[in-house]
């Protein structure tokens, strides 16, 4: 804790169980732990070699997607409550630190309505303001995906995708598509679904891939992080 750092127990917003994130104490910063794990690699330290392969990265994260969570959650009571009402959580006790993060209101105005009563704030969750809040998350996901010329199509399969090519004949559909499904991973199925019908996407065949799990976003870039490095050697 010197270094103000903190690994503590969070719920993951899409799936409601729990989740390790690490907590800059000091900024404060919320950043979420990603692994890459890939059979058959090790680790070069010192003069010895250290099997094992693993990778931890420490993303930055937005938090208004945790804290949308207890959002969804409050918003079954249908009434304006004060945040400190709103996100508390018996399994997840640290989910207070959420709220020294700064700009708390700022952020808090993107998925919610509030009231001011005898100068203390009441907020209550509006999904209207959230889907177009996700819709531009989704549209700097695209912009990310295109900037790195990440292969997103439909047809890729792995081999031709961690090449690290760039292929043209991606479709504007295919990045949206793409984009909806890794914003996806930070929200509930069911909002997932409110924001394709808002984006107006189309039914994924049963046939497409999910979207391959070593593909991180690193600082707002999406990054290659397997196979690429066997072209490179």
């Amino acid at each position: 804790m010197k270094s103000g750092l903190m690994f503590v127990k969070l719920v993951n917003p899409c799936s409601g169980e729990g989740a390790i994130y690490l907590f800059n104490v000091c900024l404060p910063q919320l950043f979420e732990i990603k692994v890459f794990k890939e059979k058959n690699h090790s680790w070069f330290i010192n003069e010895s070699v250290q099997s094992g392969g693993l990778l931890h990265f420490a993303t930055p994260m937005d938090p208004l997607f945790l804290l949308l969570h207890y959002l969804i959650k409050a918003d079954r009571e249908g009434k304006f409550q004060p945040l400190e009402q709103v996100v508390m959580d018996d399994m997840f006790p640290n989910c207070i630190l959420l709220l020294k993060l700064p700009e708390l209101e700022k952020l808090l105005r993107h998925v919610t309505e509030e009231k001011e009563i005898d100068k203390k704030k009441y907020y209550k969750y509006s999904k209207e303001k959230t889907l177009k809040w996700l819709e531009k998350k989704v549209n700097q996901t695209m912009a990310a995906l295109k900037t790195n010329n990440v292969n997103v199509g439909a047809r890729v399969r792995s081999t031709a995708f961690f090449s690290g090519d760039p292929v043209s004949s991606d479709k504007e559909e295919d990045y949206i598509c793409y984009a909806h499904g890794l914003i996806s991973d930070y929200i509930p199925k069911e909002l997932s679904d409110d924001l394709s019908k808002y984006l107006k996407l189309p039914e994924p065949p049963a046939s497409v891939p999910n979207p391959p799990s070593k593909l991180y976003l690193l600082t707002g870039y999406f990054v290659v992080a397997a196979q690429r490095q066997k072209r490179d050697k």
